[in-house]
């Protein structure tokens, strides 16, 4: 297998602007999850204007499609559309130098980006693919999306998929190839209520949700496989002197390995029902579900990225997150999640990436498709 040829100096500003200017474009279209319709249609309309047949399915997903000269398995690129942000968030987009600034901007507005850029230099580097490429701008990334996005492309394209990478902007030098699975639950209590007084002693749904709470931060798990709780919301209540007739909390359980998330979210299920009397309704809502599992490092997909990185200069980083990478893994495809570049501030308004690896990330995408599908043993 031959190595990479670096670009030059020239052709890498180029890339790089041309990144650059798609994921400023792309950043000021807001995108909450679930509304990520107009980003999803100005995508679909630079796919198009690179000459690759396009479609927006019944979900959002604008899936970009690329023949192959042959019958080899196909390989779907997979960056989201959605943010974090709400649509009434004001969109501002700067650039200092080597920084550009926004919310949204790296996470994943360079992701899209870097896939639309890609397209272009696969036919001006005459790049023929064996199988068919799928370059795909799925929703429902983030939060309580669920991977609804991912997840319909994998059950439409599974029997034909040989790979699968998600593209984000951040984390350049990763390689993500282990799924850190997720529950995510809303828990309700209801109760009759009363006056803080005169109805002193019946029961507060503020004060049996607290008891959920305290039993599941007495849970013991494990460090190895790494397994998380979370109440990251809790609302309720009517006033100061009121006992609360209702509150709810959501709920964030996370583990790499499928069993020990499985015992987490039964272990937590039976504490909050275990409050409920005939005056206290306990009501558990699945928001979320995200499987768990892992690509070996010895699969061809993984061990094709780690080279590519050496070749590029950078010691890659093998690790595990929640990416949309998540559905391929526990089904049994080949998948990873890989970045473009540097930042930080994901999440926040102040959100920044680094333009100067840009043209090394992209280059990162062209050489896996490039390599796509490799035998084991050939991308050392």
């Amino acid at each position: 297998m031959r190595g990479i040829e670096r670009w030059t100096p020239e052709q890498q500003t180029r890339i790089r602007e041309r990144a650059a200017e798609l994921a400023e474009a792309i950043c000021r279209i807001p995108a909450p999850t679930f509304a990520e319709e107009e980003r999803g249609r100005f995508v679909a309309a630079e796919f198009a204007r690179r000459g690759l047949a396009v479609e927006v399915d019944e979900l959002g997903n604008v899936i970009a499609r690329r023949p192959g000269s042959g019958t080899a398995p196909t390989l779907l690129l997979a960056a989201h559309l959605d943010t974090v942000f709400t649509d009434v968030t004001a969109i501002t987009v700067t650039r200092d130098g080597m920084l550009l600034r926004g919310p949204g901007i790296g996470d994943n507005s360079l992701g899209i980006a870097a896939l639309l850029v890609l397209a272009e230099l696969l036919d001006e580097l005459g790049i023929t693919t064996p199988g068919e490429l799928i370059l795909a701008a799925n929703v429902g990334e983030e939060g309580l999306g669920n991977l609804r996005g991912i997840r319909g492309l994998v059950d439409r394209f599974a029997d034909q998929l040989g790979g699968v990478i998600a593209v984000e902007g951040h984390n350049f030098g990763r390689v993500t190839h282990v799924a850190v699975g997720s529950r995510r639950y809303r828990v309700i209590v209801q109760t009759p209520g009363g006056h803080s007084w005169g109805a002193f002693g019946s029961p507060s749904a503020i004060h049996v949700l607290a008891r959920i709470i305290v039993d599941l931060t007495a849970v013991t798990v494990p460090q190895q496989p790494k397994t998380t709780y979370n109440v990251g919301l809790i609302e309720g209540g009517v006033s100061v002197n009121t006992i609360a007739p209702h509150a709810s909390a959501v709920v964030d359980l996370r583990s790499v390995d499928p069993h020990e998330l499985t015992k987490l979210a039964t272990r937590f299920e039976d504490l909050a029902l275990q409050q409920a009397t005939d005056r206290v309704q306990v009501k558990l809502e699945l928001l979320g579900e995200r499987p768990a599992g892992r690509t070996p490092p010895e699969t061809p997909l993984v061990r094709t990225a780690i080279a590519v990185l050496r070749e590029l200069g950078r010691e890659p980083i093998l690790d595990a997150s929640s990416t949309d990478a998540n559905i391929p893994i526990a089904r049994g495809i080949p998948a990873i999640c890989i970045g473009i570049t540097t930042g930080q501030g994901s999440h926040t308004l102040e959100e920044q990436i680094d333009l100067e690896p840009v043209p090394l990330g992209i280059q990162q995408l062209v050489e896996l498709v490039r390599r796509f599908p490799v035998s084991p043993g050939l991308q050392d």
